[in-house]
């Protein structure tokens, strides 16, 4: 194709997008899994325009897959309302820390010894599929995650969370398959691949995220604050801490991921820490500007509204600046975020005809859907204060997807056996395809009567 003719394809795409946006949101199933189909039908399965081989594109593929998560993290991150109170947060990150850690470890367990035993695959390499296949996505997870940070809900924050931070702690998982292949270093009995993959890479990481969001942010409303200086850009602001904390972060050798999404959390904690919005919110208190009286919450929530004087005032305002700025930070993520969902779903639809369908273990992905991920997530949710049916929906909404791809092609790209690159490509696209499939149609009916049985839960209270 020319690239007149890119132009117009990527043109029309994005116009339906938008023109049709609203109407998509009314259909019983998920956006992505219109995006899917848009992509098999670009691909030799059907007009044959545009022809992807993951393997021998894997090298570009890897990057696309690399900024779509990171936006998709920064964006988690921010909706990530942590509160002024110690001892409420320890308890909503409980749920998300144990799903990120035990039940992801538990899913490698499981989908390597599958690996194994149906795939026929080696214990490195299974354990190299494991560590692509157990994260959940951040990407294609928007229906099941918070709105806002105003939401408090028990299974949205910790599917949020667990998008998050498992994308980054699954990276130690896939430096150990890759290391017993034979294609990374991880020391004598393991030690290098404990101290630097494990330990040194996740605290660096999740450290420098912290201090770049903390620090950042406390350095852009001391200027709008007290000087009236670095108002607007706010989308500069946001790509800026994204790329600087991965940047730093992979200098260091830690894992970029983990950085992005901590600088997100750090940088919505200094809006917590520093603003009294949420009492704003609540009292509804109005500013003055040029004598007009304007809602905070009004003006917060709608930033792209045409009086640039009351921005500008809230922007430097001694109370109101810090919520200004991650409310204006995250609009602009969120708006990347969806784009980069329809590239990368697109992408990943026009790669489903390289895969060997008859080769597909239909059996490994139902185990990996229907066993493997609700086993893993009532394991690592022992003893926390949940109800059947919130652990119920975070058992089926295991979704995989963007990180999943990522992963693979950076496997692909240490130089993975043909033979196993084969069977990884097939097994991982196969259940990326059933997980968009599968939890598309579910996720609306499903969320829809979760939501309305929250809502009836309230009522009843007050």
């Amino acid at each position: 194709m020319e690239v007149e003719h890119w132009l117009t394809l990527g043109g029309t795409l994005l116009l339906i997008m938008s023109l049709a946006n609203s109407y998509f949101a009314r259909l019983p199933f998920s956006s992505a899994m219109i995006y899917i189909f848009i992509g098999v039908a670009l691909s030799p399965f059907w007009f044959g325009l545009i022809t992807l081989n993951v393997i021998s594109d894997a090298r570009w593929l890897e990057h696309v897959a690399e900024v779509v998560v990171l936006i998709s993290l920064f964006t988690s991150g921010l909706k990530l309302n942590m509160g002024s109170n110690a001892v409420a947060n320890i308890r909503r990150w409980n749920p998300t820390v144990r799903l990120a850690v035990l039940s992801m470890l538990l899913t490698v367990v499981l989908v390597s010894a599958a690996g194994v035993l149906l795939l026929g695959l080696s214990i490195g390499a299974a354990i190299l599929l494991g560590g692509i296949l157990a994260p959940t996505d951040p990407v294609l997870a928007s229906e099941v995650q918070v709105t806002d940070p105003s939401d408090r809900d028990q299974l949205r924050f910790a599917l949020t969370g667990e998008g998050g931070l498992n994308d980054g702690t699954a990276f130690p998982i896939v430096m150990l398959g890759l290391g017993l292949m034979g294609l990374h270093e991880i020391g004598s009995f393991g030690w290098r691949w404990l101290v630097v993959d494990v330990i040194w890479a996740v605290v660096a990481g999740v450290a420098i995220g912290i201090a770049l969001g903390t620090g950042l942010g406390k350095l852009v409303l001391h200027l709008r604050q007290a000087h009236q200086h670095a108002i607007g850009f706010d989308n500069f602001l946001a790509l800026g801490i994204i790329a600087a904390a991965y940047g730093i972060a992979l200098m260091a050798n830690a894992y970029g991921f983990l950085a992005v999404f901590a600088a997100g959390v750090a940088l919505r904690r200094l809006e917590n820490i520093r603003t009294a919005v949420d009492t704003a919110l609540a009292d509804k208190n109005a500013i003055t500007v040029d004598g007009k009286d304007s809602a905070v919450v009004d003006t917060i929530n709608h930033p792209a509204m045409p009086d640039t004087a009351v921005k500008d005032q809230l922007a430097t305002d001694a109370i109101h600046a810090p919520a200004y700025m991650a409310h204006a930070v995250l609009s602009f993520n969120e708006q990347i975020e969806r784009l980069g969902e329809v590239i990368i779903v697109i992408v990943i639809g026009i790669l489903l005809w390289s895969v060997s369908w008859r080769d597909v273990s239909w059996v490994f992905i139902g185990l990996l859907f229907l066993l493997f991920r609700p086993v893993a997530v009532t394991v690592g949710l022992i003893g926390v204060s949940m109800s059947r049916t919130r652990k119920s929906l975070i058992g089926w909404f295991g979704i995989r997807g963007v990180g999943s791809i990522f992963y693979l092609t950076y496997a692909l790209n240490h130089n993975v056996p043909l033979d196993v690159a084969e069977v990884l490509v097939t097994t991982t696209l196969s259940v990326v395809f059933a997980s968009i499939i599968l939890h598309g149609v579910s996720v609306t009916g499903l969320m829809n009567r979760y939501q309305k049985r929250v809502e009836a839960k309230r009522i009843d209270k007050s």
